[in-house]
């Protein structure tokens, strides 16, 4: 039962991290949140399926860049 709180706390205490992280930030946004702009995860250079952004364009991710 012991294991139980303390994982409940555990996560209650990563919620309000990104509760507090999303209300620190202008307009409630993640900054960088396209994948396509890691090298990491996009090897292939294809563009972000969100945004349509190539991997060299920086910048943040929004639908209204979509073409």
């Amino acid at each position: 039962m012991k294991l139980v709180f303390i994982t409940i706390a555990l996560l209650a205490i990563a919620f309000a991290g990104i509760a507090i992280k999303i209300w620190a930030k202008k307009d409630g946004k993640f900054a960088g949140t396209c994948a396509s702009q890691n090298p990491y995860l996009n090897k292939e250079g294809e563009p972000c399926s969100f945004c349509g952004k190539m991997p060299d364009e920086v910048g943040d991710c929004d639908s209204k860049s979509k073409a």
